[in-house]
């Protein structure tokens, strides 16, 4: 499903001369990813940066979305319930070669995350990502990695993000979460049970 996040406040966001976004004149962003909650808290921030935002859900509609419209600019989740992002990124490319694109990628797919850069995508991040990663990835000059974040996640704060969406996928099934973490059951409901680290 293909969602429009865009605002009235978002078209007319006004950049400062200072922002690398101001030098674009196209600021066409497509999110592709089937974490409706994340998906569309990345929408609004990014909108609040002046990008232009359309949300798709899966594969199919990041493809049509991509043929439609090439975007200016993509982020977009490796794995998606009907198939890889990486379709939707070689589609882009294909599409709109100057298209600057970031894949998202969960632990353990990071070797994949470096063929999404051979096919293309601009650079990719691990997730949990914010806002300000991505913007600053989706700015860098090719080749170039962003700068670091000023207050990245802590280590804790990152594996407690990893364990809520590996038990929001789940269905918040502890004992799912438990086996696919390879986690001792008590110890998963211990930490579920305790406030997100900072």
């Amino acid at each position: 499903m293909l969602t429009q996040a865009g605002t009235p406040t978002a078209e007319a966001a006004v950049l400062p001369e200072n922002d690398p976004l101001a030098a674009f004149a196209d600021r066409s962003l497509l999110i592709v990813d089937d974490d409706k909650p994340f998906s569309m808290r990345l929408a609004r921030a990014m909108e609040m940066r002046g990008y232009n935002v359309q949300v798709a859900e899966s594969v199919a509609d990041g493809v049509s979305a991509v043929d439609a419209r090439p975007p200016a600019f993509a982020v977009i989740d490796m794995r998606l319930g009907d198939g890889n992002g990486l379709d939707v990124i070689a589609r882009l490319k294909e599409r709109r070669p100057d298209a600057r694109g970031v894949i998202l990628t969960g632990y353990g797919n990071i070797a994949t995350a470096v063929t999404a850069v051979k096919l293309g995508a601009f650079d990719y991040l691990a997730k949990p990502a914010d806002a300000d990663e991505i913007h600053g990835t989706l700015m860098a000059q090719p080749g170039e990695r962003a700068d670091p974040p000023e207050n990245p996640m802590s280590a804790d704060r990152v594996r407690w993000e990893h364990i809520q969406r590996v038990y929001e996928l789940c269905g918040r099934n502890v004992s799912e979460t438990a086996r696919r973490l390879n986690m001792h059951r008590r110890t998963l409901q211990r930490i579920l049970a305790k406030r997100a680290p900072r």
